[in-house]
């Protein structure tokens, strides 16, 4: 089995050294991002599941269907925990809220 080549390495890892090793305001971003991202993927799954389209969604939670557009578009930053119970509650799901430790890439 041949040796790894050490001065090659794979790219996530020079892109965090590129892009957010050493750079707090960057990491605190990211982190934002994959936050919102995981929000709107599970609100599409759960509608999905449920068999709902974005505007039976919204009738359900007496909203509009672009705020479930909104609420499903992984740049969204305004979740609101009340808006997330009531998707929750009309999909039968109970909305919870865990603290876990952040990755810090060095």
């Amino acid at each position: 089995m041949p040796k790894k080549d050490k001065s090659k390495t794979d790219a996530v890892e020079i892109l965090n050294r590129r892009y957010y090793a050493g750079k707090p305001t960057r990491l605190r971003r990211l982190e934002a991002a994959r936050s919102n991202e995981e929000i709107a993927r599970k609100i599409v799954e759960l509608r999905n599941e449920a068999g709902l389209t974005q505007a039976q969604l919204a009738k359900l939670v007496g909203t509009t269907a672009s705020v479930i557009c909104r609420l499903e578009d992984a740049d969204y930053e305004g979740h609101s925990l009340a808006m997330l119970r009531r998707i929750g509650l009309v999909l039968n799901q109970r909305v919870e809220i865990r603290f876990v430790p952040v990755q810090r890439i060095a």
